[in-house]
This record gives C-alpha cells, structure tokens and sequence, in this order.
C-alpha cells in the first residue's frame, strides 16, 4: 500500500512540475538558509565549552561608577591575585596578562635571526592557568612557568620558528628585543572556539621582573584590561562567589563598593558580554545578534512553508475527482491524508537534498558574513540532527492542511466537479499567509535599509580627524628604539611624499581605553571622573589634521610639559567656552600640574557605538611607541614600499607591520558589516520565495479563470482591466502587510540601532522605499502572469463551450 502511494505522489509531482519546483526551490532556498544559520549560532555558542569544568570557571571583572556613568573592564589590579588565593582557600585561581603586538625573533646563525610579529596569543600566564583550562601537552608540563624567561608554545607555533615542534624545546626565542625566552614545554593546538588563542605562554614572574618595560604595577589603584584573573570554584554558586567578592572589594579598595565593584563573569557568558570589549580572542557575538540570526531563520523556513500551503491547497481542486473516485472505492479520510502527506515527504525530501548540497556550496563563503573557520564542518551531530527536526517540522506544517482539505472532500460535489478554490475554504488562511509572507519580507527589506543607512554613516562620518593616507607603523619603546627617533623623524621628512610624521601611543580613534583619574586647576579633590590619555608628540595634531577650539598644541619637547584637552573634557567639568579653559592646570595621578596649552574640538576616541570620552593629549616618550606617516596619495605604493625599506634600515632588529588607519578603523565595524550583509542576502531570499509563491498562486489562479477572461474579454475588456482584475487583491494584501510589519521593523531597528552613539533616524521615507520594492516585486511578478493571460486569444479560451 505504501508503494502505491509513493507511486501515485510521483506521478502527481511529475504531472505539476511547474507547482513542485516553485515548492522545492522555496523549500530548498529556506532550509540551506537555516541550515548555514544554524552552523553559525552552533559555533558561537560552543565557544570554551571543551573545557571540563566550563560551567565552573569564572572571569573576575571590574565595574566602575563616575559621575558620567557605569564603566566596566575585564582587567584586575595585579595584587588581587594572591589576595583571592587568601580570600577563596578553595577555588582556583589564575592570572595572565597578554601582549599585544609581540615581536618574537629566533636567532639563526646560518641564514639570520627570523623575526615573527604576533599581533595576538601572547600571553604572561601563571602555571595554574592550566588547572583551570583544558590544554593537552605535548612535551612539558604547567611547572615550567614557574621560574622566569620560560616560555611554552603550542605545535604550529613550534614548527613556524623551528619547522618541527618535536625538537623545539630547549631552544631559544627573543622577545620584543628584551625578554631571552627558553622553549620549555609544547601543547596542542587550541581550537579555533575559544576566547583564549595562546599560542606563546610565557612564565607571569617574568613579567613580574620586567615592570617597565611591561607596565607591571603593584598597586591596586592600577587596573588594566591587560591583566586578568580567572577562578575555578566547582563548589559555589555565581551567587554565592559574588556575595564574597562584594566583601573582597571593600576589603581592599579605598572606594569600597560605592566607585569600585569587583565581580564574577561566568566563563559561559565571557563570549556574549560586550559590555568588557574583546580584549583575549578573535570577536565577541552578543546574544541580540544570534536571537535576529535565529529570528531571520525561522522567518525564512515560515515563508518556505507558507509557500507550500497556499499552493497545495489551490492545487487540490484539480484533485477532486481523484478524491471522489478514490471514496467512492472505498478509501478512508485517513488514507487520503496518509497519501497527500506522503506527497509532502517526498518534496521535502527533495528539497532537503538539495538544500544540504547548496549549502556544502556555500560553506567556502560563510566566512565573509560570520566570524567562522574555513574549517568549520557542515556535519556533525547538532547539525544532522537539525536537519531532521527541520525536516519533520517542514512536513507536518507543510503537509497537514492540506491533506485535511483534500481529505474532506465530499464525493457527489467532487465527482460532479463542484468544487472550486472557493468553495473548500481557507481562502481567508490563504490571505492571512500571503500578508505573513509580505510582511516578513518587508521587515528583512526595511531592516537591510537601516542597516545599509547605518553603515554608511558610520564609513562616511566626520571622526574629528583625517583618516585618509595616514600609514602607521607599531613600533618599540625599548632604549635603543627611542634613541632613533629624532633621526628616523628627520629621515622620513626628507622623502616628498611625506607630508608630516608624530610618534605617539595611538591615533586618536583607537581600541586604547588607558585612563586615570585627575585634579583639575590646583585642586585636591578630583572631579568624579577618570579621564583616558593620548601621549603624542608636538606634531600631533598637524599629521591627524585635529582642530583647535581655543589656543594650541604644545611645544616640542622630550618630557611633557604642558597639555590638550578636547572639548568634552572641559564641559564635564563645567567650563562651557574653551578659551576659559587655556592656562589652567590637570595634574595626572601622582603627577606634576601642567597648564593646558589647547583645547581641540570633540574627535572620535573610539568606535561610534561609543560616546566620546574626556581626553588629556601629552607627551611621554615611553608610551609612544608607533609612528603616523601622513603621505600624499599619487605614488601610494611606491611610497610605502621607500618608508619599509627606511624602517628596515633603521631598525634592523624589529619587522616592519605597517598599516593605514582607515583600513583599522573599518575593523571596528566588522560584525556590523557582517550584519548588514545577512540582511541583504536574506531579505533577497525573502523576496524570491514571496515573488515564486505569487507566481505560483497567480499560474493557478489564470488557469481558474481562463474562461472568465475569455468572457470579460468577447464583452469588451481591456487588457489593463484584466490586469488589474489579477493584481487588485494582492495589492490590497500587500499594503495590510506594510501594516503589520513597519510597527515590527520599527521596534526591531531602533533596538539595533541604540548600539551606536552616533546613528541615523529612522526616517518615513525608510518605510515608504520599503513599501514601494514591495509593491513594484508583487506587481511585476503578478503583472507577466497576468498580462500572459490577458493576451490569451478569446476563441482558444472559449472553443469548447
């Protein structure tokens, strides 16, 4: 029997092709859709948890109150590590503070040292770091970090210095020029799901002994986002561990809780909290940006099945008669069911083949709209089993309406061929699906705008600063490099193409959040709030093109002795014109009051999600440690190619990492870019599965009327009246759906938008462009059918009546 109705499914589906393929590729666009998405939340929400004790292990984070709001930071204060171990006898502890942008030479005799610059997974790690984290070692174990300028590293590490990690321990590496390092143990790759890349891991007590050269301070007014601590406490709640943590911070800060909190992170959440930065891995994904991942998913599969539904319940007045011979013979309405589902399963079944494929195709591209590895598999046990939850799912929503319409068929009206699209109903459900339909489309449609709008924005939006042909070059603080600065300076200069240099911490938008607090004009009270801090030299503000509100940069000198401030500086505290704020003084932390030569106008400190910050600009030789090169743009490359060779000449011992800083400063957008990318090709999916539903129910509904047109027509119709006879409804239907969804895109977009400081509105016309695609899409593809259909020859329509 089984055989029989599978037999009879095919040659039904053989019989409409043109139904079936409208139905398999919607299904296949919506489940290959689902299925990529599913793959990206499946790996951002695996991140870390290999490790054993994962739901365990804790991030011990730092909150700060000021007076202009609630700042948070992953970093601790260095002498909090042994004060936890006293205050939390039975958890685990762990700190590490990491380097950014390393150099790691490996000195060679027969060919020359080899210089490697790792920009990330450069860490200072205690030896219980791998009590806490899951590491597999290779050779070695934790109790080489121990003792100073040891270093352990992981295989493809090893064999990128050396070509082969079995003999790699015991050799030497050089670190940042400084740090003469032993290879002392080797471990196992980390997995590319993990916020913690290490991939060099040198002993905590040397950094312990290099405190200036690596900013270690005893102090615990001293937090960097750089050090941080980690606790494993199998035995306590998150609860019960920040109830003792709110003891611990009024224990050992002068603050108590009242300006300083210190509290746990659980390691299951450190990967979605934007709120501390990405300071350890590759990116962060906040938890609203997979809930509109999933959101879009199930829109998208809706659709599909929507798309299924309309057709097959219009379809199934062509199968009266079948039915009614069918219950004439004796067929029960569960066996009819049982064959209109067995119809769907093979569809589905189809589909799902060729979804799986099409998404096997897409895989290689997945990387440009989501934070993936290339290495990332299709298969595995979450994603097969995905795809058949989705697979059932499909069918029983799919295939259950209309086989209960099918199966209901009376048979004196079926083989009397009574039955008619009218007459078996469901043309309202028919009406609401197609609104459903329209309105998701819309929504990703209006969503792909703002997103689109934003971006742009936030790519063309005055920063306060020029960007362009700005070429910075990371450098070293160390003695020798400082001593080359003035030479090096004048040697650039002297190339024409070179417009202005400045050695300096940063640019002025930048990751860097360093900060201190403050007392302004010979206070003894500071004012409430920390103020973040550029060091930069005298040309400064000619090379970043910043602008003065009053007065002007400092003069050229080694040691700092005046200041700039920015405009959001001085109104925090109060000082409502800029020229009133030149001559008084800022005294940083435990430093000398130095008089304010300038104030510049407000520039972008960091990212536009971010709102600009209070900002002291000053000099100080040993923070400066990269070089801007403002260049002339005719002869780019040749230029770049001159100032590599000069840097190379001039610091033979450091590889050369230039960069341009527009092309830094898009980095910041990246997930948001990825976004508005996801937005655009699945509002496209969206609108082709709406656009082949319309075509599909449009086909069937011309083949219903093709004698009522050819009547309309022998009386005198026109062909735009016929036209209009096919697209009046859908139009009515689109605009209720404009109804539902701008309400919905609305709420959604402004959520999205309230992650950036600096947005764009969202507009009337927004919804009006959104409504005008929809309307043009809906009337285009109802258009061809049912101009087709109008220009059909009455006599053909008509010559067997």
């Amino acid at each position: 029997m089984l055989k029989n109705y599978f037999k009879i499914a095919w040659r039904n589906i053989i019989r409409h092709k043109g139904y079936s393929i409208i139905n398999i590729a919607g299904l296949t666009l919506g489940i290959s859709a689902c299925l990529l998405i599913f793959i990206i939340i499946q790996y951002e929400l695996s991140f870390d948890t290999y490790h054993p004790n994962f739901k365990h292990i804790y991030h011990i984070v730092t909150e700060q109150i000021h007076e202009d709001g609630v700042h948070y930071s992953p970093g601790i204060p260095a002498p909090a590590t042994d004060a936890l171990r006293i205050d939390f006898p039975e958890a685990k502890i762990a700190a590490l503070n990491t380097s950014y942008g390393s150099q790691i030479t490996v000195p060679d005799n027969s060919t020359g040292d080899k210089k490697f610059t790792e920009s990330t997974g450069v860490a200072f790690v205690e030896p219980q770091y791998f009590d806490i984290f899951s590491f597999k070692w290779a050779v070695g174990s934790a109790a080489v970090l121990a003792e100073p300028n040891m270093v352990v590293i992981d295989k493809s590490t090893a064999v990128k210095y050396f070509g082969n990690w079995t003999n790699a321990v015991g050799k030497m590496l050089k670190m940042d020029n400084l740090l003469n390092l032993k290879v002392a143990g080797i471990v196992d790759d980390a997995p590319t799901n993990t916020d913690f890349p290490f991939k060099v891991m040198v002993s905590y007590i040397s950094w312990k002994q290099h405190p200036k050269e690596y900013y270690y301070e005893n102090d615990w007014g001293a937090t960097s986002s750089n050090h941080q601590i980690f606790m494993l406490f199998p035995k306590a709640t998150i609860d019960n561990v920040n109830t003792q943590l709110i003891t611990f911070t009024k224990k050992h800060f002068e603050t108590g809780t009242k300006r300083h909190l210190i509290f746990a992170q659980p390691l299951s959440m450190m990967h979605f909290d934007t709120r501390f930065g990405n300071t350890l891995g590759d990116h962060l994904m906040s938890m609203a940006t997979l809930r509109t991942l999933s959101f879009i998913a199930v829109l998208i599969i809706i659709m599909a099945s929507i798309n299924f539904i309309n057709l097959s319940t219009a379809q199934s007045v062509g199968r009266s008669k079948e039915v009614g011979i069918r219950k004439v013979l004796g067929s029960t309405r569960g066996q009819l069911v049982i064959q209109v589902i067995g119809e769907t399963t093979l569809i589905v079944l189809g589909s799902v083949l060729l979804a799986v494929t099409a998404a096997k195709m897409a895989m290689p591209y997945l990387k440009n709209i989501a934070s993936v590895p290339e290495s990332i598999s299709l298969f595995n046990t979450y994603s097969s089993l995905f795809l058949v939850v989705v697979t059932l799912v499909v069918i029983i929503s799919s295939g259950i309406y209309p086989a209960l319409v099918v199966s209901g068929f009376k048979p004196v009206l079926a083989l009397k061929n009574k039955i008619t699209a009218a007459s078996i109903g469901g043309i309202p459900l028919r009406r609401a699906l197609v609104i459903a339909q329209f309105a998701i489309s819309q929504l990703l449609i209006i969503g792909t705008i703002v997103a689109v709008n934003q971006m742009d924005f936030v790519n063309k939006a005055d920063l306060g600063f020029n960007k362009n042909a700005v070429l910075i070059i990371p450098g070293y603080t160390d003695s020798l490099s400082l001593r080359k600065i003035t030479a090096f300076k004048q040697q650039l200069l002297q190339n024409p193409q070179v417009q202005s240099v400045s050695f300096s911490s940063d640019a002025p938008s930048s990751e860097n959040n360093a900060g201190t607090n403050f007392y302004f004009n010979h206070a003894v009270k500071d004012p409430g709030f920390n103020t973040f801090l550029k060091f930069g030299d005298a040309d400064y503000f000619k090379t970043y093109e910043l602008r003065f509100a009053a007065g002007k940069g400092y003069d050229v000198s080694d040691t700092a002795r005046q200041v700039v401030v920015n405009e959001t500086f001085i109104h925090k505290l109060g000082i409502q014109h800029a020229e009133d704020a030149i001559g008084k003084t800022v005294r940083l932390g435990t430093g000398a009051a130095l008089p304010i030569s300038g104030v510049v106008q407000d520039f972008k400190t960091n990212s536009l999600r971010e709102t600009v910050k209070p900002i002291v600009i000053s000099i100080q030789k040993g923070d400066e440690s990269q070089v801007a090169i403002k260049i002339k743009t005719n002869h780019l490359a040749k230029t770049v190619a001159e100032l590599k060779k000069m840097w190379e000449t001039t610091y033979p011992e450091y590889a050369y990492n230039g960069y341009f800083l527009d092309q830094n400063i898009a980095q910041f957008y990246k997930q948001e870019n990825q976004m508005a990318l996801v937005y655009k090709i699945f509002a496209m999916i969206a609108i082709f599965i709406s656009c082949l539903g319309l075509y599909g129910l449009v086909s069937f509904m011309a083949v219903q009327r093709t004698k009522e047109v050819g009547i309309r027509k022998v009386l005198g119709a026109s062909v735009s009246s016929i036209i209009y006879l096919f697209s009046k409804e859908f139009m009515v239907l689109i605009g209720i759906s404009c109804v539902v969804a701008i309400p919905v895109a609305w709420y959604l977009m402004t959520g999205w938008l309230q992650n950036f400081a600096y947005r764009v509105s969202l507009s009337v016309w927004v919804f009006i462009v959104a409504m005008a695609i929809s309307v043009f899409i809906a009337w285009f593809t109802v258009g061809y059918k049912a101009l087709k259909a109008a220009l059909v020859n009455p006599v053909k329509s008509l010559r067997n009546e």
